[in-house]
Formats: C-alpha cells, structure tokens, sequence
C-alpha cells in the first residue's frame, strides 16, 4: 500500500513515539491492568470471606438461642480466628458474651467483651463492648477498672449510658452524692422517649431517700 508524504511523516513519527515511549506505555498499561484485576480479586476475596462468617455467625446465634455453651464457645472461637476482621466478629463478640453472662460465666463473658472493646472496627460496638464489661466489673466489685472503662466522655446516643452506669458504679462505692450527679447526667442526656429514663430516675430517686453516706 502506497502513503503518501504526509502519511509516511505520520508513520515515522509514530513510530519514533512508540520507540521512545513503547516500554513505559506497556508497562503503565500492565501495572493498571493488575491493579485492577487485583482490585477485582480483592473484593472477590472479601465478598467471599464475609459470606462464609455470616454462615458461622449464624451457627452462633443458634448456639445462643439453644442455650448451648459449649457450643458458642467452639463457634466463637472460629470466628475470631478466622473472620475476626469482618463486622461479624465484632456481632459475635457480644452474642458469645451474653451467652456466657447468662450461663452464670462472667469470667467467660468478660474474654470476648474485652477484645470487641479493643478490636472492634466501629465505634458503636466498641462502645457497647465496654459498657458490657463494666457491668461485670461493676458486678464484681472491680471498681478501678470499671472506671477506667467510664472514664471516657462520648457524644451521641451513648453519652446517657456511660453517665448511667458511673452513677452505678458511685452508688456501688458509696458515693452517693455523685452518684446523683451522674444520675442527673444520664438523666439530661437521654432524650425523653428513651426507654432508659424511668429506670434511671428509679435509682435517682432511691438515693434522694436514702441520703448521702
């Protein structure tokens, strides 16, 4: 096939282009052609790890549901070996609590709270994780290390919760005068539909009776 001049220039300029270029070019096209293919493989990955945890995490709510503990032991410990960095760990983690707290296993229970309270990857089950466990601390008549747990300010729907509970564990001490404090706190945070308010009110009002110890 015959070109003519200005085809011919276009050609050896191409050509010229591709001989200073032609290497860097493939090899920009294979990283992004790997980064993609990886992207893809990776969101295969993760779609596939999260199917099977929730398969698991459901054995475990079965468990639970039957009361079987030794069961949600096994259960559990498969699920944070393996899947612990999925969102279903951290549900796992409080489903295996209550289980053991319910079966009478506070030092059980105490196990799966710390590491959802520590791992968890959001802050909402981080949060319940710890106000979990400081109940059972408090039950237990740890106090220091129920307050290192409420010694945290946060905002939001937890905010009443933590004020809650340091007026439990302040009660539990004896200091009642803070512990109305913390009460009036719980009380001032919790907006007026919340379930939690006659509760918290109950335990306000009994120390109002009983006076300063």
């Amino acid at each position: 096939m015959a070109y003519n001049l200005e085809e011919q220039e276009q050609l050896e300029n191409l050509k010229a282009f591709w001989k200073e270029y032609g290497n860097f070019i493939l090899t920009a096209v294979a990283v992004v052609a790997l980064a993609v293919a990886g992207w893809r493989g990776w969101n295969w990955y993760e779609a596939r790890e999260s199917a099977q945890a929730a398969a698991v995490y459901e054995q475990l709510r079965e468990a639970a549901a039957a009361k079987d503990v030794g069961r949600v032991r096994s259960v559990a410990g498969t699920l944070f070996d393996q899947y612990g960095r999925t969102a279903y760990g951290q549900m796992a983690a409080l489903v295996a609590a209550r289980a053991y707290a319910d079966a009478g296993d506070a030092k059980a229970a105490k196990a799966p709270l710390q590491w959802a309270a520590s791992n968890a990857r959001d802050e909402e089950f981080r949060h319940a994780a710890r106000l979990r466990l400081a109940v059972l601390l408090i039950d237990e008549r740890a106090f220091d290390e129920a307050g290192k747990l409420l010694s945290v300010a946060p905002t939001g729907r937890f905010a009443g919760e933590y004020a809650d509970l340091r007026g439990d564990l302040l009660a539990a001490q004896g200091k009642n005068a803070e512990a109305r404090a913390a009460y009036r706190e719980a009380l001032a945070a919790f907006g007026d539909e919340s379930p939690l308010r006659p509760l918290v009110q109950v335990k306000l009002d009994a120390l109002g009776a009983q006076g300063d110890a």
